[in-house]
């Protein structure tokens, strides 16, 4: 038997009911506690405003909305499914000849559509929103913007204090970050005073300045002058600076692969941005996922009347997931893994014992 337009319709419907009801409660929980942590971090030590808190977490809301979805699909599933058996409509369903793959099929393909929709349109809203965040974040928490910016010319970099200020250009970066190429140095004095520049074939990090070599060196007092060796006093560390480097999270799924490739020809491996876009186009598949680990928990124990058991072995199958993604996305930053294996693996994971569990219980 196939499976009916009015049935898909109301299948559809109270599979969104069951996301609907678990995604609004799941969001207002992680207002609540954000706003909390932004007021003690933030508003506590007496750095912003209250409405500053409310702002701030209302701009990272969405970013966060996307962390949560894949366990609002898992638990809406549940939800809905457990009511549909509670009411004996899927005893029907079955009865009419259906089986649980054309019954879930809806709810499938909504949430298909859901990771399309995240991944196309609300991920560019998100990771807009998300970066007005860490701009107000930054302003309230240090009162400094970020160190490094990447561009198609190179790399930028800023250093310095009240009284001098230095920006830094390479077209290119080496040895883990501590080795520019092709260098220029513009000098300013109290913050906006241009008082020179200097040229060099290349610039290493040491610990309290830069060693330049081959520099040459304008000012406005005095014509260009060579010299071998230079230094450049700095404030500067690679962790400084790597950790100044722009977060994945405020670049939308369209704005990654350009970025990536910008950083790749600077010197930088990308290996965070590159897990994040793969993270973001896993999402369909991992929302799919969702739905059939949610139906093999959900059918079983609510057939043998488990409603206990069903929310343990719910809850399990989200931390199981999230520890698999966590060490997974470890090993894929340090580069044990192949990066896009580090970002599938716990989609696949997934999927693959959705599927197992659910043809051993309904087709085994």
């Amino acid at each position: 038997m196939s499976l009916s337009w009015t049935l898909s319709r109301y299948l559809s419907v109270q599979f969104l009911i069951g996301v609907g009801i678990i995604l609004t409660v799941l969001v207002g929980l992680t207002y609540l506690i954000d706003v909390v942590e932004m007021l003690r971090n933030v508003v506590g030590k007496g750095r912003a405003p209250f409405s500053a808190a409310l702002t701030m977490s209302l701009f990272k809301l969405p970013h966060l909305t996307e962390k949560i979805l894949p366990f609002a699909f898992l638990f809406g599933a549940m939800f809905s499914l457990t009511k549909l058996t509670k009411n004996h409509e899927l005893v029907v369903v079955r009865a009419a000849g259906l089986s649980v793959w054309q019954f879930l099929a809806p709810a499938i393909i909504i949430a298909a559509l859901s990771g399309v929709f995240l991944v196309t349109i609300y991920d560019q809203a998100a990771a807009s929103l998300y970066a007005q965040f860490e701009r107000l974040q930054t302003r309230y928490n240090t009162g400094k913007s970020s160190l490094l910016q990447v561009s198609a010319e190179g790399l930028w970099l800023r250093q310095g204090d009240q009284q001098s200020q230095s920006v830094i250009h390479a077209t290119g970066i080496k040895a883990s970050g501590t080795q520019l190429q092709n260098v220029i140095i513009f000098l300013y004095k109290n913050n906006d005073t241009w008082v020179g520049r200097i040229d060099a074939k290349a610039a290493t990090l040491k610990k309290g300045y830069w060693d330049i070599s081959d520099a040459t060196i304008s000012t406005l007092a005095r014509t260009s002058e060579f010299y071998p060796t230079y230094r450049l006093n700095t404030s500067l560390t690679v962790v400084q600076i790597l950790d100044s480097f722009a977060s994945p999270d405020t670049m939308s799924f369209w704005d990654l692969p350009e970025f990536i490739k910008m950083a790749k020809n600077a010197g930088f491996s990308a290996r965070r941005h590159r897990l994040h876009w793969h993270s973001i186009l896993s999402t369909p598949i991992l929302l799919c996922a969702m739905v059939l680990i949610a139906a093999s928990v959900s059918l079983r124990f609510t057939r043998l009347g488990g409603v206990s058991k069903m929310l343990i072995a719910g809850v399990m199958a989200g931390f199981v997931l999230y520890f698999v993604a966590d060490v997974s996305f470890a090993l894929g930053l340090s580069g044990s893994l192949p990066v896009p294996l580090a970002a599938w693996a716990p989609t696949f994971v997934a999927l693959l014992l959705g599927l197992a569990t659910l043809f051993h219980l309904e087709d085994g």
